[in-house]
């Protein structure tokens, strides 16, 4: 049986914002939403400590490669919904793992 892991990474711009608290302000309440909302981890990966973007990324892992795209999908969907930013999308991928658990 393969197993497969959906990752998708993103830039999220924020050139309007002036401090560090501003963005988190803005940013992780839509971290907390999505992953309230769908099967997901996220993580804030890079620019954390710069106040004009941020790297995200979310994964997930399941039996059925579309309904992994379909999570992703989801997610990208409400990310661009959610807030005041800009995204780049910077990766979106599904890996197969065909090794026994």
């Amino acid at each position: 049986m393969n197993t497969y892991l959906g990752v998708y990474l993103v830039r999220l711009e924020t050139p309007w914002v002036r401090s560090l608290k501003e963005k988190r302000a803005l940013i992780r309440p839509v971290m907390e939403r999505i992953k309230s909302r769908f099967p997901v981890s996220a993580a804030r990966l890079d620019g954390l400590n710069v106040h004009s973007w941020e790297q995200v990324g979310f994964s997930v892992i399941g039996s059925d490669p579309a309904w992994v795209n379909g999570i992703l999908d989801k997610v990208e969907s409400f990310l661009a919904a959610a807030g005041d930013y800009q995204i780049i999308t910077l990766a979106r991928e599904v890996f197969t793992y065909e090794g026994e658990v």
